[in-house]
């Protein structure tokens, strides 16, 4: 069984990671899965869900999961697929909130929060290393602004560094956009 290849795309806020990543999909010519994890919490966030929607081609596939993406890989995955995870960046921030409420009300020691969002970025790594399919990730590089504020935040920024530098070890290919234009920088 051979593995398919994995692709990290990685940039700012509105860099064109997105229509990059769906780019190198539509390119593959494999069925593509697309793993949306962002969780509309309010109106500006469903509109951006919607205009993302309307983007993709009516032939692909969209699975909705905020958690667990290596599940839906695993249930799809053939040598045929191509597999669209964006982003892993708001899937660390789903797993943050989940365990440490919205406004870190439920925020133990930082160490326990960062060791258990690790492992399961872990498992996921994991999870893609193992596919068939190839597996385009969109991520956010956090690393270049300011330090927050607040714990959280700071939480956040730190765990979101490690598991982009985790990914991007795992990636045959990685890419860093800035003002909608790629550069490869593995």
């Amino acid at each position: 069984m051979a593995r398919g290849k994995v692709v990290l795309v990685t940039g700012g806020a509105r860099s064109g990671k997105s229509a990059f990543a769906e780019r190198l999909a539509l390119e593959s010519g494999r069925d593509v899965v697309y793993i949306a994890t962002c969780v509309a919490g309010d109106e500006e966030m469903a509109q951006r869900i919607r205009d993302h929607r309307a983007r993709r081609p009516p032939s692909w596939t969209t699975v909705e999961e905020p958690l667990h993406p290596g599940a839906v890989m695993k249930e799809h995955d053939g040598p045929g697929r191509c597999f669209l995870l964006d982003c892993l960046t708001l899937l660390v921030s789903n797993h943050l909130l989940g365990i440490a409420g919205r406004d870190g009300e439920h925020l133990s020691a930082r160490t326990d929060v960062t060791q258990q969002i690790m492992r399961a970025m872990d498992e996921l790594a994991a999870v893609v290393a193992g596919l068939q399919a190839d597996t385009v990730v969109v991520t956010n590089e956090v690393g270049m602004g300011l330090v927050p504020d607040w714990p959280l935040g700071r939480i956040f920024r730190d765990v979101a560094g490690r598991v982009n530098q985790r990914f991007a070890a795992l990636a045959d290919e990685v890419y860093l956009m800035v003002c909608g234009i790629p550069l490869r920088v593995k």
